[in-house]
């Protein structure tokens, strides 16, 4: 047993004491002097029992002919880490990337990436759609014109907004589909597109405990 399952296991004893997770975070990174690579692979993936229970009772494989926020670019990068191979389902069954990159960037797979999301929002069977994208990140209107473009293709009904925050706008909806534990905790219901998209393109993501068993090993 190396430091990170070390501090895994610290940590998981806090958070299930009710220590705010930023705190026990901080305490057992600087204890077992864990690279940013260990500490992020905690932060995005490590929950307390509670929280787990609860994910567990928001997540829906469909959205149950209602209407479904959709956050754009956090499901992008999630995807975009599946194919690669590197996405984790995290402690609370949410399929999350482990990369710290805070605006997604346009790159040459986007446009293959978003048909794939568009292809599993189809798959959940909403009435109709609201995907957000912050507007802020670099080449956002040519996601939105190529997102819309794709809703009308495959006869999806719904509309594509650029706004300064997406979390806000999401926070309003009873079905979302995001990783984003602060979005998580204010709505009924939970999708996970990446999950419904491992599915269709037969990729799966790794499991937290095959993940924490390898970053273990590398961080010995």
């Amino acid at each position: 047993m190396g430091r990170l399952y070390e501090a895994y296991i610290d940590l998981k004893f806090l958070l299930n004491r009710g220590y705010r997770k930023s705190s026990a975070l901080e305490f057992v990174t600087n204890h077992y002097r864990l690279p940013a690579e260990g500490r992020y692979f905690l932060a995005r993936c490590v929950f307390s029992d509670s929280w787990i229970i609860g994910v567990y009772g928001k997540l829906v494989r469909t959205a149950g002919d209602a209407i479904l926020g959709v956050d754009g670019f956090n499901v992008l990068i999630t995807l975009e880490s599946l194919l690669d191979g590197v996405a984790i389902r995290c402690e609370d069954s949410l399929v999350r990337d482990i990369k710290y990159q805070k605006k997604y960037k346009v790159n040459e797979r986007t446009w293959d990436v978003l048909r794939l999301m568009i292809l599993s929002i189809k798959s959940a069977g909403p009435r109709e759609v609201v995907i957000f994208y912050g507007k802020s990140v670099p080449r956002s209107g040519q996601v939105k014109k190529a997102t819309q473009e794709l809703l009308e293709e495959l006869s999806i009904v719904g509309r594509v907004e650029l706004v300064k925050s997406p979390d806000f706008e999401l926070k309003k909806f009873e079905y979302v589909a995001t990783a984003d534990t602060g979005i998580i905790e204010k709505v009924f219901h939970v999708i996970d597109l990446v999950d419904i998209a491992s599915t269709l393109v037969g990729v799966k993501p790794m499991e937290f405990k095959v993940a924490l068993r390898i970053f273990d090993e590398k961080l010995k």
